[in-house]
């Protein structure tokens, strides 16, 4: 449960005119308070770069007095469950997939439509103006309040049974998705078995092959050594997966103003410093994972897979208002 209090004078706890942040002085009569934040990958993934710089600056802008308690490797649960645990307080905040969060508000699954973005930087440039923004804004719909854009990052296919060169050496292969509506018609319609499970049911899943393959960005093929099960990946670069800092509305409701605006700052940088983390490391990853014996298809056929996906955008072009045409719009 959340652990604060916070002393009468707390509603004092103000931005001094004119400056952006507020100072660690600011929060002198604050009562000390810790957020629990909790997301599902481990300690050497980009999530948890993200939540230790994160950590980092808001404990020094509060002057200590906002601790934020990591808990990482889905200690707490599964991504949903982590979600549901934040609307009803019992949890304070996340760095969460984007997958499962758009099962809370359907809107933000726009950004998983397969092929959506060119480039880091054309979804970057989705994310962080205005339909980012407004998507972020709209999770308080749901109970929960969203602070920043992290990022998954650039989802590729690994598997166990053979490479995958086009969409006919899917047909009929066991692939686990995220749970969420348009990763499994994306695979549905590559021709594979799309199988929707929670991360952590999927690593054992591997484990047992009773699912032949996933997909993810390359830092998470490293991170989880999936190299120990998946024999091959393929570069598809299908989905740009953001990641959001999102906390629970009980949470932020009990926090003052000052502490509101040093999360949502705080949260901003954090998530620039792990996308340059990621982006960073890609290289040497695919490097170790070769070394590893992982055999990687750098060069796939691109334009089968997107003219494969063709009925997923037919299907849910209409479904998310008029988000879709403002990124196309933005990307020309």
């Amino acid at each position: 449960m959340l652990r604060r209090s916070f002393l009468a004078g707390t509603a004092a706890v103000t931005f001094a005119a004119g400056t952006a942040l507020a100072a660690p002085e600011d929060f002198a009569e604050m009562e000390p308070v810790t957020l629990r934040l909790a997301h599902v990958v481990n300690e050497q993934d980009g999530f948890h770069v993200a939540a230790e710089k994160f950590k980092e600056l808001v404990e020094e802008r509060t002057g200590g007095k906002v601790n934020i308690e990591i808990h990482p490797s889905a200690t707490l649960g599964d991504e949903r469950t982590l979600l549901e645990g934040m609307q009803i307080g019992s949890i304070d905040m996340g760095v969460i997939t984007n997958g499962p969060v758009s099962n809370f508000l359907e809107d933000m699954a726009v950004f998983e439509l397969p092929f959506l973005f060119p480039s880091r930087e054309a979804a970057y440039k989705a994310l962080d103006g205005e339909v980012g923004q407004e998507l972020l804004d709209r999770l308080q719909e749901v109970n929960l309040k969203g602070l920043a854009y992290a990022e998954r990052g650039f989802r590729n296919l690994t598997n166990s049974v053979k490479p995958v060169e086009s969409p006919a050496d899917l047909e009929g292969m066991r692939i686990r998705v995220m749970e969420n509506p348009v990763y499994i018609d994306t695979f549905r319609a590559l021709g594979a078995n799309a199988i929707p499970m929670a991360w952590t049911e999927a690593l054992t899943a591997m484990q047992q092959s009773t699912i032949d393959g996933q997909e993810n960005p390359v830092g998470v093929v490293h991170s989880f050594k999936l190299d120990e099960t998946q024999d091959y990946m393929t570069m598809t670069r299908h989905t740009y997966a953001p990641a959001i800092f999102v906390a629970g509305m009980p949470a932020w409701s009990k926090l003052p103003e000052a502490a509101h605006d040093v999360l949502v700052e705080a949260a901003r940088e954090a998530a620039s410093h792990e996308r340059a983390f990621n982006e960073e490391m890609e290289a040497e990853q695919l490097e170790e994972l070769r070394a590893r014996g992982m055999e990687i298809d750098t060069d796939p056929d691109l334009a089968a897979f997107k003219a494969q996906v063709a009925p997923v955008y037919e299907e849910y072009g209409q479904k998310f208002g008029d988000y879709l045409d403002r990124i196309q719009a933005q990307a020309e």
